[in-house]
């Protein structure tokens, strides 16, 4: 079994000079691969790339639809500028780059890439032949009616919430979710070990079924179907 050796400084005896104790620690290499790969593959799908079932999202769509929310950027007011959403986004919940969220923004307000948009886009959001959206400071968006749905009764303790990135606020761990977004808009990701695809569904059927599974826990698919 092939090892390696590990450098560990210890705590409890502080460096003097230019002698740092140390202790050497055998780890096995098939070991800590293991540990390592479950590790890393769990904090991408749980942390970004796999939707949660609960509300059909990836942390970034929440976080920016959630933002919106704050804002007041409701489909009954008038719309704000990308940049700005982007920003706010950025600067209180997902402090990962202004690419990725603008990205997902343009997506979630693309007629071709949902079912039920949740964002109302005005300006060049790009084409299903692959043309890209124009910059942020163009565009304009607000939310949907439907992505309303997926917050509303959010400040009624619904849902549980947790600090945000620097603790300064908080965000919630999911959405309300009046609305089974997972079956009804579908969802895609990649993540590590594991990928995910599912298409969209009639909504007036998801919720026909829904109904039908509540009033018969033992329902058969065929009767569902």
């Amino acid at each position: 079994m092939q090892r390696r050796s590990r450098t560990l400084t210890s705590d409890s005896n502080p460096p003097q000079g230019d002698t740092v104790p140390a202790r050497v620690e055998e780890v096995s290499i098939e070991k800590e691969m293991k540990v390592s790969y479950i590790d890393y593959a769990m904090s991408v799908i749980i942390g970004r790339a796999i939707p949660d079932a609960r509300d059909g999202l990836k942390p970034v769509h929440r976080r920016s639809l959630f933002a919106m929310w704050e804002m007041g950027n409701t489909h009954d007011k008038p719309t704000k500028k990308s940049a700005r959403v982007v920003g706010e986004v950025m600067g209180k919940f997902h402090p990962h780059g202004d690419a990725s969220i603008y990205d997902t923004i343009v997506k979630m307000a693309q007629p071709f890439s949902y079912r039920h948009m949740l964002v109302e886009g005005q300006g060049n959001f790009g084409s299903v032949d692959g043309d890209s959206a124009a910059a942020s400071r163009y565009t304009e968006v607000r939310l949907m009616p439907y992505s309303e749905a997926l917050l509303e009764d959010i400040e009624k303790e619904t849902v549980a919430l947790v600090p945000n990135y620097d603790e300064s606020l908080t965000e919630p761990v999911v959405l309300p979710a009046k609305i089974p977004n997972l079956l009804v808009n579908g969802c895609d990701g990649i993540a590590v070990g594991m990928a995910t695809k599912m298409p969209p569904h009639n909504l007036r059927e998801v919720c026909s079924a829904v109904i039908g599974y509540l009033d018969n826990p033992e329902i058969t698919v065929e009767d569902l179907m």
